[in-house]
């Protein structure tokens, strides 16, 4: 870079160069990262374009409708989905009395895979949020009350 006519070689340039950005351009190149500033920037959820509120870039807020309508039947998903596991793993065992040989492994493989799809149905359910829903990791204006 240092043959580039263009430059003016100032050490505002040239310190510049040594940090992999351009200082008269709006977008930067952190070559430690190998991502550019704007895409830092975006990555933190609090870029316009990204639609999304608060600085979790895992969250997606959608109308309050929308997030009612979510939470309910993805935790009534959840509940049935690991209550069943339960008792789907309750049936492969004999009530936990049977021996091991008598246990019917594809039964229990099931039980155990409602348990996990339950869970995972209540996980994918929290990433949304309502509209004007803040995240309470992000306050920091409330005071600490631990000691």
């Amino acid at each position: 870079m240092a043959d580039d006519p263009s430059r003016t070689g100032d050490s505002a340039d040239e310190a510049a160069d040594a940090r992999g950005t351009d200082p008269d351009s709006a977008v930067g190149f952190d070559s430690a990262t190998s991502e550019t500033r704007s895409e830092r920037d975006d990555s933190d959820g609090e870029g316009a374009e990204s639609g999304q509120a608060g600085g979790d870039a895992r969250s997606v807020v959608v109308p309050t409708a929308v997030y009612k309508r979510v939470t309910v039947f993805s935790t009534l998903i959840a509940v049935v989905a690991v209550v069943g596991g339960f008792l789907v793993l309750d049936v492969a065992t004999d009530r936990a009395t049977a021996e091991l040989s008598e246990i019917d492994p594809l039964v229990a493989l099931a039980g155990v895979g409602l348990i996990a799809f339950g869970a995972v149905t209540y996980a994918f359910s929290t990433r949304f949020r309502a509209e004007g829903m803040g995240n309470a990791k992000d306050d920091t204006d409330e005071p600490s009350n631990n000691g």
